[in-house]
């Protein structure tokens, strides 16, 4: 049988394990892990070693889910040997041995090193409580190092204390009844409701305490009655990331989660019954089996029964939207309409022309505009053609994102600068626009086709892609207005963030718009003259700059290799260029020495995707920042520390403008340890599940993003993207007071 088959046959026993079991029950006799099965060692024997578990009454321990692993290489494990167990038949594991009582294990042992004198071992093992409460506690893994030779931990005729070195990595602790984290009764750990969005779809919620989380993998939605009506599939938002040994990678949900759900072939009015699975755990506790309910929804009233239970009445139809996050104070963006959506639109899109993302690819169009300053129908054919390429760009980018989230994956504003194949392609594009403005080569004959270097004809193409260009380079930026304005566009229909994605490129295409077709705006700008030359040569180097940004956002997600790769290709693609320059129209021979440079300037670009990402640096942070996790955000909060939670990018020229004007500054260091408060960072320079569930709860659409905790417990206060000094101490020092 292969790694993988027994790998898959593990699991599967698993989750028939711990399906057969019944919720939780507050029971005081409940014991930790390693007391239900207590591990003792003895490895004074050379070649063999001795595991020795002691039972308490009630519990039982499973032989076929002991794992027996050496942890140094040094040392190679021959098979156990194990006494017979109790025959048993399991509904859903089929025939098992259990061991109640005393037993021991026997393990052969060999070294490829005579010099070690250490035995390193993990030792695995399962067990369950066979009266009420009956349940099964996780796999426990034990570390033991044994001296080789060294006295027996097992006295002959007693029950031996435990191994010194043994730790559980399940903080067993924790599940003692009577403390904080003793598990609830499922009906309180995992709270179900079902309300009526409107006549053919629902929102099911489920509510769970503090360090409870919900498996989204493990949900499982069906309608019973009646015949003919389905249940589509389930609209999930962004979890967070999580990793066991048991189910490997899945994403969970904590506190709340909210999905939507259609119903295809329902009715305006009758029921529906609805049969809801679900399963989760306990952090750092034991996992709950399936839970099971049975929903009758009336579709007509709005309401929902469980289990025959009258529940809590939904809003009325069609006026049931998902409530906002928790601490979405009036401080951060708040619910917009579709005519103010539009509006924060095109402020956002107009603002958009300040920001230093933006401001390399608008050089482009100031050489545009200049040499258009002879002629008002050529100023406004530039003007038609960059808006169209920024409407398109605008629409194209909005709508993909809003098409993937509509999918069930979660991607914000900004991702494909998460992407090291985008981040490359954007400097090679960056570079080839440079040396266009720098006089390495050209493609048209006047200053006006800078941009359209992006295709392969001059004319109204380079004004079009230019506009294409400066939608690329600005999506990592979040102006003002931005943020409310997308958010809209994300919970909205597809026509209706059309529109605001539209109304986002009107207003980043509104300067060029108004000197095109406003004779007396563009009076006021200088004639043409051969100072334009000077000028467009010197505009290239803000885009050298950028290519050196974007190839330092490259370092930091694929490391210096990515960047060597990169910079190689950058050579290639120059000579490429520069060999064009020199012969155009020239022989064959020219164009397959250029077309041999490119394919090796792609073929880099293509290493650098394949490349794994770039191992995290363990140096502290010099901003005096911890980094953010929701246990380290939970365990602070729980100690009543106000918290200030920024979420940023090596690729947010926003984040980096917020950072040189007030957060890497002495006196925000000084205003952190005047008001107590923790400076908490999430890096989402690359792809991060976690910190993408942190933007979702907060209905970010991507980063910046700030969020300030209060002392006190309640809620936390979303800033503005645009950070002042001001705006931050007056939120930190509100969030300091009792």
């Amino acid at each position: 049988m292969t790694s993988f088959a027994r790998l898959a046959r593990n699991l599967v026993a698993f989750l028939g394990l711990i399906a057969t079991l019944p919720a939780f029950a507050q029971d005081d006799d409940l014991l930790p892990v390693t007391q239900a099965f207590h591990l003792t060692s003895d490895a004074s024997q050379p070649g063999t070693v001795k595991l020795h578990w002691t039972i308490a009454p009630d519990y039982y321990l499973y032989r076929g889910r002991i794992r027996i692993k050496a942890a140094d290489p040094a040392v190679k494990l021959g098979e156990p040997t194990l006494p017979d167990g109790l025959k048993k038949h399991d509904e859903y594991l089929g025939d098992v041995e259990i061991y109640h009582g005393d037993i021991l294990a026997t393990v052969p042992y060999t070294l490829t090193d005579p010099a070690t004198k250490t035995l390193a071992l993990d030792v695995q093992y399962q067990g369950c409580h066979e009266v009420e409460p009956k349940i099964c506690y996780p796999p426990n893994t034990e570390h033991l190092k044994l001296a080789i030779g060294g006295p027996s931990t097992i006295p002959a005729g007693t029950p031996a204390a435990p191994a010194a070195s043994a730790a559980s990595l399940l903080g067993a602790p924790a599940a003692v009844p009577g403390t904080d984290a003793e598990p609830l009764p499922a009906e309180q750990a995992f709270r179900f409701e079902a309300l009526v969005k409107d006549h053919t779809s629902l929102l099911l919620r489920w509510s769970m305490p503090k360090n409870y989380y919900l498996y989204r993998d493990k949900t499982q939605i069906a309608v019973t009655s009646p015949s003919g009506v389905s249940v589509g599939e389930p609209d999930w938002p962004s979890g967070t990331a999580h990793h066991d040994d048991n189910f490997g990678d899945s994403i969970v949900y904590y506190d709340q989660v909210e999905v939507p759900v259609a119903l295809a072939g329902a009715g305006k009015t009758g029921t529906v019954v609805l049969a809801v699975a679900y399963q989760g755990c306990l952090e750092n506790g034991v996992c709950y089996p399936v839970m099971k309910r049975q929903v009758t929804v009336d579709l007509g009233a709005g309401t929902a029964s469980i289990g025959g239970n009258a529940a809590t009445p939904a809003a009325p139809a069609e006026v049931a939207p998902t409530p906002p996050p928790p601490g979405l104070s009036p401080g951060g963006d708040a619910p917009v309409g579709i005519f103010a959506a539009i509006g924060l639109a095109l402020l956002g899109g107009l603002v958009l022309n300040l920001m230093p993302c933006v401001l390399p690819v608008l050089s482009l169009k100031a050489i545009t505009v200049l040499e258009s300053g002879e002629s008002h129908a050529a100023a406004r054919r530039h003007a038609l053609w960059y808006t169209a390429g920024v409407l398109v760009a605008f629409a194209a980018l909005g709508l993909v994102i809003v098409g993937v989230r509509a999918a069930g994956h979660g991607l914000q504003w900004g991702a494909q600068f998460q992407q090291p194949l985008a981040i490359g392609l954007l400097v090679y594009v960056m570079l080839a626009v440079g040396l266009s403005m720098s006089g390495v080569f050209e493609i048209g004959g006047s200053l006006g086709n800078i941009g359209s270097g992006l295709a392969s004809r001059s004319g109204p193409s380079g004004d079009f892609f230019t506009g294409v260009l400066a939608v690329v380079v600005a999506s990592p930026c979040t102006a003002p207005f931005m943020g409310s304005a997308i958010a809209f566009a994300f919970a909205a229909s597809l026509p209706v963030a059309f529109l605001v994605f539209l109304a986002l490129g009107l207003g980043l295409a509104l300067p060029f718009l108004l000197i095109g077709f406003v004779p007396a705006i563009a009076r006021l700008l200088p004639r043409p003259g051969r100072w334009m030359e000077t000028l467009k040569q010197a505009l290239a180097f803000p885009m050298y700059l950028t290519a050196v940004w974007l190839l330092w956002v490259l370092t930091k997600q694929r490391g210096a290799d990515a960047a060597a790769l990169v910079l190689g290709g950058g050579v290639l693609l120059a000579m490429a260029l520069w060999w064009y320059g020199r012969h155009r129209g020239g022989r064959p021979l020219a164009w397959v020495l250029t077309g041999v440079l490119a394919i090796g300037a792609a073929a880099a670009l293509w290493t650098v995707h394949g490349l794994p990402p770039a191992s995290p640096t363990a140096t502290a942070a010099r901003d005096g920042s911890v980094p953010y996790s929701p246990e380290k955000l939970a365990e602070l909060r729980a100690a009543g520390t106000p918290v200030l939670v920024d979420m940023t990018a090596d690729w947010c020229i926003t984040c980096k403008a917020n950072e040189k004007a007030v957060l890497d500054t002495d006196a925000f260091k000084a205003l952190l340890e005047r008001t107590g408060t923790v400076y908490m960072k999430g890096d989402w320079t690359d792809v991060n599940a976690t910190i993408a569930a942190f933007l979702e709860q907060y209905h970010s659409v991507g980063v910046p993003l700030y969020v300030v905790y209060p002392k006190n417990g309640g809620d936390g206060r979303k800033l503005s993207t645009v950070l002042t000094y001001d705006t931050v101490a007056q939120a930190l020092e509100a969030a300091a007071r009792p």
